[in-house]
């Protein structure tokens, strides 16, 4: 009897053991620091150790998550309750405290949350589980900015002297760039950069599981055919983003499955238009042709959207001219989805009437391990603007040095992409296409376009309370920087993700893994 009672422990230990997700990407999260970078991978990752006030369920919509019920007090004022009993990782209780604080250390520079942190306002402490947010005018999205915003434990923090996040940008390095103590499902075991991190899950987690994921240990791997390779020997379980050339063979590969869907992310280009002259080219009369927009429009023209959907995406893409993550927000206007046509002729003759009829060489900076196919959307690029007689360098970087590069405003064009769980325009307009200016707005501006028209109507919109009056400032907004083209929409992905035959995983549209919902079978 003791020795199958002793058979019977090994076997459930083993069983508990075997509950391992090994997940891969071609990229590694960027930070273990949830308020420094704001990157959907790298959020998607802390958002296992790290909770909100709120929560995504399946389809995206806001449930509770830290807090049990809100209330919009007034226009200007919210009042969120938080959940009694809630502990972080290394046991110290939740209060309204750690909430103050983790906003108040998301609105500080070196937080790339500062737009959204900056625009749920000024938070206090009513009782120990009360929170009470002022914002400094009406936010018609706060539910959606609030549920950006991480929190992390004041004492932790200032015991680790971590209250203000990493610059990343500079390379700043401390205890929460490999630390972490959330109240989330898992807890953060190692973190070795660029080759593995572990977590293991949380037995004091206030929510339930609805997988059955013991452990989590995530290794990126940058060579999309040795991934595919991981994932077809068994020796990894899930990749996020398997190259779109490799889906058809996954699809139909033994124990190998694809599940699939849209994602809210707008791919596009940027370019510089403040300077007088280009940092990264060489143009006649050293001027930087980005300033007209006759250019623009003609480089636009000049992409042929649909072969590179096919030849490029695999189909894995949906061209648009749209300036927002999804076309599906608060309301759908096919104007504002339509592309300008591809047209060499046109575009030859704009790029003369603007006097480069001979073109000019500049260098295009592009991730190469961020983007569905990222580097070889640039190197189609190149090529199509070649007909311009653009003479185009690609330079393809890992993330974790192009996003600080381009964050500088060190580049002349770039490829840059933005989505999430958020589908309203807000959520681009004012951080990514807005002037540069204070508390975050303009903050991923990098092309520093300036547009007085375009930034007056998006910041009327943000705090328009009629959603009629908002939504015509919106559409005038978008239909102002679409006509001066100061970014050239490329298309929207679609997010294939690769697993094993025995993981179960829920897909979301915002590219987003959730580990407590996934299950490893036999």
């Amino acid at each position: 009897m003791k020795r199958l009672v002793l058979l019977l422990a090994s076997l459930a230990c083993f069983a508990v053991q075997g509950q391992v997700l090994r997940w891969s990407a071609q990229g590694d999260p960027q930070t273990m620091d949830p308020h420094s970078q704001n990157e959907s991978l790298t959020n998607a990752v802390n958002g296992q150790v790290y909770e909100k006030l709120t929560r995504r369920d399946k389809q995206l919509g806001i449930v509770p998550g830290l807090a049990t019920e809100w209330t919009q007090v007034s226009p200007l004022v919210w009042r969120f309750k938080l959940r009694p009993g809630v502990k972080f990782h290394d046991g110290t209780p939740l209060t309204a405290d750690d909430v103050v604080f983790s906003v108040q250390r998301a609105q500080q520079p070196s937080s790339q949350l500062s737009p959204y942190a900056h625009a749920v306002g000024t938070a206090r402490q009513v009782d120990p589980l009360t929170v009470e947010f002022t914002t400094p005018s009406f936010d018609p999205i706060f539910l959606q900015h609030i549920d950006t915003i991480q929190i992390m434990s004041r004492r932790w923090c200032e015991e680790h002297k971590v209250t203000k996040p990493l610059d990343y940008n500079n390379k700043e390095e401390t205890w929460a760039s490999l630390h972490a103590n959330g109240t989330g499902p898992y807890m953060l075991v190692s973190r070795q950069p660029d080759i593995k991190t572990v977590w293991k899950r949380n037995p004091n987690w206030w929510n339930k599981f609805e997988g059955n994921v013991q452990e989590i240990v995530f290794t990126p791997i940058a060579n999309d055919a040795t991934r595919l390779a991981a994932l077809v020997s068994g020796e990894i379980d899930f990749v996020l983003d398997p190259s779109p050339r490799d889906v058809p063979r996954l699809r139909s590969t033994p124990g190998v499955k694809i599940i699939d869907g849209p994602e809210n992310r707008l791919i596009f280009i940027g370019m510089d238009q403040a300077r007088d002259k280009l940092l990264y080219g060489r143009v006649p009369g050293d001027r930087n042709p980005f300033k007209d927009a006759r250019v623009r429009r003609a480089m636009y023209q000049a992409i042929d959207v649909e072969t590179m959907r096919t030849k490029i995406m695999n189909g894995l893409s949906v061209p648009t001219g749209g300036l927002t993550p999804t076309p599906d927000g608060d309301f759908r206007d096919p104007a504002l989805e339509a592309r300008l046509p591809f047209d060499i002729a046109a575009a030859r003759k704009l790029m003369a009437e603007a006097g480069y009829a001979d073109g000019f060489e500049v260098t295009l900076d592009c991730p190469n391990n961020r983007y569905i196919n990222d580097e070889a959307i640039c190197k189609a690029l190149a090529a199509m603007w070649a007909q311009l007689k653009i003479k185009v360098r690609v330079a393809a970087l890992p993330r974790a040095l192009y996003f600080p590069k381009v964050e500088k405003l060190d580049t002349s064009l770039y490829l840059w992409g933005w989505g999430g769980n958020i589908t309203d325009a807000e959520i681009i307009m004012t951080p990514v296409y807005r002037n540069r200016g204070e508390r975050g707005v303009g903050y991923y501006n990098y092309g520093n376009v300036r547009n007085d028209r375009f930034d007056a109507l998006a910041a009327q919109s943000s705090t328009e309370q009629d959603p009629k009056k908002r939504e015509e400032l919106i559409k005038a907004a978008l239909a102002e920087y679409q006509r001066q083209v100061h970014v050239i929409p490329l298309h929207r992905q679609m997010i294939p993700w690769g697993a094993r035959s025995n993981v179960n995983v829920v897909h979301r549209a915002d590219n987003w893994l959730e580990v407590s919902w996934a299950s490893v079978g036999k």
